[in-house]
């Protein structure tokens, strides 16, 4: 079906450069036009409100999990009615975007817009809010380098296509469809990648705990959460093996690092970031090749590795370096990884929030470390590559299904809203028990990596 579809028969245009023609029958008139932007302020909950917080969105599907209970914020919030939406205004490339069926509070980073008449459906302005080409306008007017916010003037002032109220609420059935295939599609992916992951876990663990020796004599490790190892294997804490650096750099010239719990320490140009970038690098920390590099906030979710790059990360990151050669840095990147010693890491962290837990370092000093000689740990990093060689090639194949699954959303839905395809017939074929995707169990886009501006 989706093939099949092809722009209307005839066009206008717009007058905006970033718009182009629209259908002749569309009106383009400005947002404050026929939205208000809702700024009742309040600092208590009512019976049956819902919180909502900016880290309650996903990017992109505007799926959230609202919180119940009082409590929950300090302070001034905005109250919101049921089908207002909301609009994050602080980094609005993050199109954190959605339209809530609840009452309640929400935070003041969020706009809380409101259609004046029936001329805009609320579900209409949601998806048409949410589509990229909206949120690259907005995200090119937003002021503070930090922490870049939209503002309402630019926002008020921003033209908004009408379709007729009909042809609204065809296009928001026809992506509440197919939005609701491709993630369906998406999710299915997610969960091959998890159980591709756990297996390569599972082999990883098995070979830099107990090495690859099955017959070889065990001992008590000393370690309650960890149990027998190797014999000949040694135990020393971290502190023996590594030493803090706090080495800056003087212009911010070096290669920007990312540090992710999926990939441990790579250069930013090689990821997928929507992150924006400080104004200046100056004075952030230095890393060296052989460095573990460990992001304090979100150690507890492994986010940390060994480097083989030279380059520069937030100052808010740990820098270790080895005081002895008696490790390789891929034994070690890949024994911290594993499930007992992130959990070790978890309870070694403090914090007030369990997702803002922080590994400080006489904590990871503290670390016990098991050690196999060089030439054994040489051994379990070959067998190990050639063991796993599969589950990497099929994890990376099914990340990259899912990466343009996700481009394919974002692109017919901007074409779609901004009348680029005619979606018409295709709506009114669409089976009537079609719903919309339920709501998210749990937000998993904005936690893969925590960027170097955290």
């Amino acid at each position: 079906m989706i093939e099949k579809l092809k722009p209307y028969p005839e066009y206008k245009e717009s007058g905006l450069p970033w718009l182009g023609n629209v259908p002749i029958h569309w009106e383009v008139r400005r947002t404050k036009s026929s939205i208000s932007n809702i700024v009742e302020q309040t600092t208590s909950m009512g019976d049956g409100d819902v919180y909502v917080a900016l880290e309650n969105i996903e990017s992109w599907t505007g799926r959230v999990k609202p919180q119940l209970g009082r409590n929950l914020f300090s302070g001034q919030v905005k109250r919101f009615d049921e089908n207002d939406v909301l609009f994050g205004k602080l980094r609005p490339y993050l199109a954190k975007v959605t339209r809530l069926r609840d009452h309640g509070v929400c935070v003041g980073e969020l706009f809380v817009l409101r259609p004046r008449d029936e001329s805009m459906l609320p579900e209409y302005l949601e998806v048409f809010l949410r589509s990229k080409s909206i949120i690259d306008v907005i995200t090119s007017s937003t002021f503070g380098a930090k922490m870049p916010r939209a503002d309402w003037q630019f926002v008020g002032n921003l033209p908004l296509t009408f379709p007729p109220p009909a042809e609204q609420s065809a296009i928001v059935r026809f992506l509440d469809h197919w939005n609701g295939r491709l993630e369906k599609a998406i999710r299915a992916k997610r969960r091959v990648i998890a159980l591709l992951q756990e297996q390569k876990q599972a082999i990883i663990h098995r070979a830099v705990t107990r090495g690859l020796d099955d017959k070889v004599k065990l001992k008590d490790s000393g370690i309650p959460w960890l149990g027998e190892i190797p014999a000949h294997w040694e135990v020393k804490r971290a502190k023996y093996l590594f030493r803090e650096i706090d080495e800056r750099s003087k212009d911010g010239s070096e290669e920007l690092l990312s540090v992710s719990h999926l990939t441990g320490v790579t250069p930013r140009s090689q990821k997928n970031i929507t992150m924006f970038k400080a104004e200046s690098y100056d004075g952030h920390k230095l890393c060296r090749p052989g460095d573990l590099v460990v992001n304090t906030m979100w150690a507890w979710m492994g986010a940390l590795g060994v480097s083989e790059y030279t380059g520069i990360i937030s100052p808010a990151y740990a820098v270790y370096r080895p005081i002895k050669s008696s490790f390789l840095a891929g034994y070690i990147d890949s024994l911290l990884r594993t499930q007992p010693y992130i959990a070790n890491i978890i309870c070694r962290s403090t914090g007030l929030r369990a997702s803002r837990l922080r590994l400080y370092p006489e904590e990871f000093f503290r670390l016990p470390i098991i050690l196999p000689p060089v030439e054994e740990q040489e051994a379990i990093l070959s067998w190990v590559s050639a063991e796993t060689a599969a589950f990497t090639t099929a994890i990376t194949r099914y990340e990259r299904e899912i990466t343009l699954l996700r481009e394919y959303r974002t692109r017919l839905t901007a074409d779609v809203v901004t009348g680029k395809l005619d979606i018409r017939a295709a709506a009114a074929q669409l089976p009537d028990s079609d719903q919309a995707p339920a709501e998210a169990e749990g937000l998993e886009e904005e936690t893969e990596e925590e960027e170097v501006e955290a």
